[in-house]
């Protein structure tokens, strides 16, 4: 059975990013998907990358649990608020603590090609193989996320980070979530939950 890990990545596990992530798992389960999740704000570890990467900072063993949940997963979606143009900080602090070289990426040529020249290095992808969804939500209208603010979250997040560990990646973005009626938020909901997919490819652990 293929399996999705829904990562709920607001600090407030009463949140509206939370209920979406709920909807959306509940489709996925109806689909025939084995669902599980991965909530950061249960998770206990330091968010921050003392000496950058410089030397090894050892993973706390909910760090260590979350990159096999990761692992074993052929669909993880994403769901967290966008806040000043970026993700929670306990999304950016669980990205920077885990998606670290050698298990999310590596420099170098990719397996099989021939050496480049001496100092040389391409990123190589070390998650590839698997699927992702991003949901987000913001207050701002979607005209002047794109004009003012370049969409910053997709470049960084969902180009800089997931695609450029291997993931192949869907978004969703909610805007003027502040403004949105308790019926916008209803059917908000009712998107996610039939929002059903089933993983583009079949992979197992790497």
């Amino acid at each position: 059975m293929q399996s999705a890990l829904v990562v709920l990545g607001h600090p407030n596990p009463q949140s509206f990013s939370h209920a979406l992530g709920e909807a959306y798992a509940a489709g996925l389960t109806r689909a025939g998907l084995e669902v599980r999740f991965l909530r950061l704000c249960d998770l206990v570890f330091d968010p921050v990358l003392h000496a950058g990467f410089g030397r090894e900072q050892p993973l706390e063993p909910d760090l260590q649990a979350a990159r096999v949940q990761i692992e074993t997963a052929s669909l993880v979606a994403w769901f967290f608020p966008t806040w000043w143009a970026g993700p929670p900080a306990l999304v950016k602090g669980f990205i920077e603590r885990t998606f670290l070289p050698g298990w999310a990426f590596r420099y170098g040529p990719p397996e099989g090609a021939p050496r480049y020249r001496a100092g040389s290095s391409l990123p190589v992808p070390l998650l590839s193989g698997r699927d992702a969804r991003v949901v987000t939500s913001m207050d701002s209208p979607g005209w002047w996320y794109r004009l003012w603010h370049r969409r910053a979250l997709h470049a960084a997040f969902v180009n800089a980070t997931l695609r450029f560990c291997g993931f192949k990646v869907r978004c969703t973005t909610f805007f003027k979530l502040r403004e949105s009626s308790e019926e916008r938020r209803r059917r908000a909901l009712t998107e996610l939950e039939v929002l059903t997919e089933r993983p583009s490819r079949s992979q197992g652990a790497r």
